[in-house]
């Protein structure tokens, strides 16, 4: 489990779900999306109805916080790139 501070918040990256890398806003600056999935019951997992665990949630950053997520999502200790563009067989299929 890690945090992560953007701006005034403090994130929880247990909880996650996925990160959207979305490039430049209308007005050029840099956007990115993460989506939350935030537990609704206390109970234990095996008693819960699997339905409803989540409420999921995307909270979008831009500017200068959404370059800071890009960086951090992008680093090799954060993220496995499964597609690399540097990979000698995804030079091959091209």
């Amino acid at each position: 489990m890690a945090f992560i501070r953007v701006d005034n918040m403090i994130i929880n990256t247990t909880y996650i779900a996925a990160v959207r890398l979305e490039g430049q806003d209308p007005y050029g600056e840099e956007k990115v999306s993460l989506l939350l999935a935030i537990p609704t019951c206390s109970m234990p997992l095996e008693q819960a109805n699997p339905t409803n665990l989540f409420q999921y949630e995307w909270i979008e950053f831009t500017g200068c916080s959404a370059i800071a997520l890009i960086d951090y999502f992008s680093s090799f200790n954060n993220v496995i790139d499964l597609m690399p563009t540097n990979n000698r067989r995804h030079q091959q299929i091209k």
